[in-house]
């Protein structure tokens, strides 16, 4: 019998693995690397058949790990079946966890209300309330809104060659402490901050997760990039933003190199 179901009413789960491998079981003459890689690779694609399921798989640079998965789905019971199912596998006699972490994709609460879009669009732009100009333009900026927000909850993983993670939070320190500002304070400053980040728009794609109350931190940042250098240059540059100079606290990052299941593990030296 298989735990039930269990859906957040808002979002869906999101699981990112990392381990270790056990050099001595891999490179063991008994050890079936090819088995072992086909049966991952089946786990994989058996999980991915049921949607809106996703999972990717990637090669750790550096030794906070070897390898790792990201996995998200509707059905936190489904990710927890599926990291059974790895240290169940042919495979699991080789995996130590190096780390985890759970959280659920959300909408993100700052922008700009439809009421201020109104001000705006009469202020800025001199359409008068109630005409069909000003709203066509409503309606647009209603549709845009939608979509945003159907991406931040229902989010499709993208094929890049390069994702980077990180888990943060919002400071709390007596002088610096995000949480006693005003919303309007936190949403100036995180208007900013999404500023910074569409500069890089085509480039890196960013994966937003929240996990207060649900892991160590209050949020997990993924990014996926085909150039590094990206990676490297839009944590910088949001360095610079008062939200992250200010109030932000960040735990370990860890950089992948992406590839389905095979590719990852027989780079990792598991094959026949």
């Amino acid at each position: 019998m298989t735990l039930e179901a269990v859906r957040p009413s808002e979002g869906w789960g999101v699981l990112h693995l990392f381990f270790h491998l056990r050099r001595e079981v891999v490179s063991d003459p008994h050890f079936d690397g090819q088995a072992a890689s086909t049966e991952v690779a089946g786990l994989l694609d058996s999980f991915t058949a049921v949607p809106p399921q996703q999972v990717q798989a990637f090669s750790v640079l550096g030794q906070k790990a070897d390898l790792g998965f990201l996995a998200v789905a509707e059905d936190l019971a489904a990710l927890d079946r599926f990291a059974v199912s790895l240290a169940s596998s042919q495979l699991g006699l080789a995996l130590v966890p190096a780390a985890s972490y759970v959280s659920l994709t959300e909408r993100g609460g700052y922008g700009p209300s439809e009421e201020e879009e109104a001000q705006r669009l009469e202020r800025e732009e001199g359409l008068a309330p109630g005409s069909d100009a000003h709203a066509e333009r409503l309606a647009a900026w209603r549709e845009r809104m939608a979509s945003y927000a159907e991406h931040r909850l229902h989010p499709q993983l993208p094929e890049r060659r390069v994702v980077g993670f990180y888990p943060m939070s919002k400071r709390r320190e007596a002088t610096d402490n995000w949480y006693l500002l005003s919303y309007d304070e936190r949403r100036r400053l995180m208007g900013e901050h999404a500023a910074t980040g569409r500069r890089y728009r085509g480039r890196v794609t960013q994966l937003v997760t929240g996990s207060t109350g649900l892991d160590d931190w209050e949020w997990a940042v993924t990014l996926f990039a085909d150039d590094p250098a990206d990676l490297k240059h839009i944590v910088h540059e949001m360095r610079f933003d008062e939200v992250s100079a200010r109030y932000a606290e960040f735990g370990p990052f860890v950089t992948g190199l992406m590839g389905s299941a095979t590719e990852v593990l027989r780079h990792q030296g598991v094959r026949a």
